[in-house]
């Protein structure tokens, strides 16, 4: 599998498992409707694990473009690769995205309220304060960054570092996701907001796109900044 693919893999699957937690916990007449922020998190966070491992081996699994701007500042990527990198990552994103929409086909038109819809495909903030929303996705990705570059200074039983990512991913989104859905990845939120833009959801509303800026620059400035942390530490 070359790398390309890898990536657009490995961000389908996280947007599968992770898009498709919160479908089946918002939308209506599903088995799992209600099931809340725990079981969205712990989706989320085993989803991005199960994408490591598919992908890991062949791409570096990075799944996330604020962590290949990351990778590439640290030195540790090239950065002629990192247009293809993120190029793959959003493509990934919007084809997990279609593939929940087709999966929770029938939903749609159950379910009436145009914000749960949208909550399946993207982020948004629970109090409407886009500094303050900036500020969180900051904040959520600078520990993404920085907690992956400290669990590299660790060694694990070997097959073991994406169950570990997948439950940092878990504790950030319990511990820093209530203000804004935790993008931390503008793929993941970007992707996704397109599908849900173009797709003919049944009253899907507006992808709020005023706000569509906040996870994808805020996951880019945190991930940097967690890169120049690692660094400063002796991490990396």
């Amino acid at each position: 599998m070359t790398p390309f693919l890898a990536e657009v893999i490995g961000t389908m699957l996280i947007i599968v498992f992770g898009g498709g937690v919160v479908a089946g916990c918002v939308l209506k007449k599903s088995k799992s409707e209600n099931g809340g922020w725990i079981v969205i998190t712990f989706g989320w966070g085993l989803g991005v694990a199960m994408a490591i491992y598919a992908s890991g081996p062949f791409s570096g699994a990075h799944l996330n473009p604020a962590v290949t701007i990351a990778l590439a500042y640290l030195g540790k990527f090239p950065w002629s690769d990192v247009p293809a990198y993120i190029l793959a990552q959003f493509i990934g994103a919007f084809l997990g995205a279609v593939i929940v929409w087709l999966h929770y086909l029938p939903h749609w038109a159950a379910s009436d309220d145009p914000g749960a819809k949208l909550a399946v495909f993207s982020t948004g903030p629970a109090i409407r304060n886009l500094p303050a929303n900036l500020l969180s996705e900051i904040i959520g990705t600078f520990i993404l960054v920085l907690g992956i570059m400290a669990l590299g200074a660790n060694k694990f039983t070997e097959g073991l570092n994406p169950f570990i990512v997948g439950m940092l991913i878990v504790v950030i989104g319990l511990s820093l996701g209530g203000p804004t859905g935790y993008a931390i990845n503008p793929a993941r939120d970007l992707g996704p907001r397109i599908a849900h833009f173009v797709l003919p959801i049944a009253g899907k509303g507006d992808s709020d796109w005023g706000y569509a800026w906040v996870p994808v620059v805020g996951p880019v400035i945190g991930g940097l900044l967690g890169a120049i942390v690692s660094k400063a530490v002796g991490l990396v």
